[in-house]
């Protein structure tokens, strides 16, 4: 007798009753299961009781920010969330990824889209064991080992550049905040230490990019991060 794979369970909390309607009858029909949960409060414990695989998150909820919701979720869970929200803010947006979102679509939206960005989620959420050896360009670089090396050549990064390069390949195609940058790679305290930044990624392009002044791995998003492409 073949298994029946069981249906991702998506939780939307969003205190608006015509907006969860919409979002049940786009995921229901896509072949997911949905709870709901109209406050903050009812999220969080629907998320700690029924450990759903997703989770849609509006920022305005009527007993709590969903910024607030957002922070005290990811003290114990590393669900995928996307909030979904009319503010279209850059602000708003940054501050989302800074407090533990991992994707941001905002209010009308199309259902075609709001599927994709669900799939796009499950799958990073997928464990996958680190490759040990990461390639691009002329670049090799061994995390067993910790070395960097250009066509064969070693190439000397420093402890900040080699962290960046790191944190950056471990989340290919995401943008990373400047804010998580900061904090990951120099610690709590230096989340607006921004040229910290810069200057350190102006040096590790000049190390790992053929056109250090139009990089083709290490790109930049203007007002948010940076992020690596391929």
């Amino acid at each position: 007798m073949t298994a029946v794979a069981a249906r991702p369970d998506i939780l939307v909390i969003d205190d608006e009753i015509q907006i969860r309607r919409l979002l049940r009858l786009t995921l229901e029909s896509a072949g997911y299961t949905v709870r709901e949960a109209e406050t903050g409060a009812l999220g969080l414990n629907e998320a700690a009781v029924r450990r759903p695989d997703a989770v849609i998150l509006d920022l305005s909820l009527p007993d709590a920010s969903g910024l607030d919701v957002l922070r005290r979720l990811r003290e114990w869970s590393q669900l995928p969330v996307l909030i979904l929200s009319v503010r279209e803010a850059e602000t708003d947006k940054i501050a989302a990824l800074d407090a533990g979102a991992d994707d941001y679509l905002t209010k009308p939206f199309g259902g075609g889209e709001l599927l994709a960005r669900i799939r796009v989620l499950l799958r990073r959420a997928q464990p996958a064991a680190e490759p040990s050896i990461a390639r691009f360009g002329a670049i090799e670089v061994d995390f067993t080992k910790r070395t960097v090396t250009r066509a064969g050549a070693d190439v000397h990064l420093t402890t900040k550049e080699y962290a960046l390069l790191r944190l950056l390949l471990q989340h290919r195609g995401k943008v990373i905040t400047h804010r998580q940058l900061l904090r990951d790679v120099w610690g709590p305290g230096h989340e607006n230490d921004t040229h910290y930044l810069r200057v350190h990624m102006a040096n590790l392009r000049k190390k790992v990019e053929a056109s250090p002044e139009q990089p083709q791995f290490l790109r930049t998003e203007s007002g948010v991060g940076y992020r690596f492409t391929e």
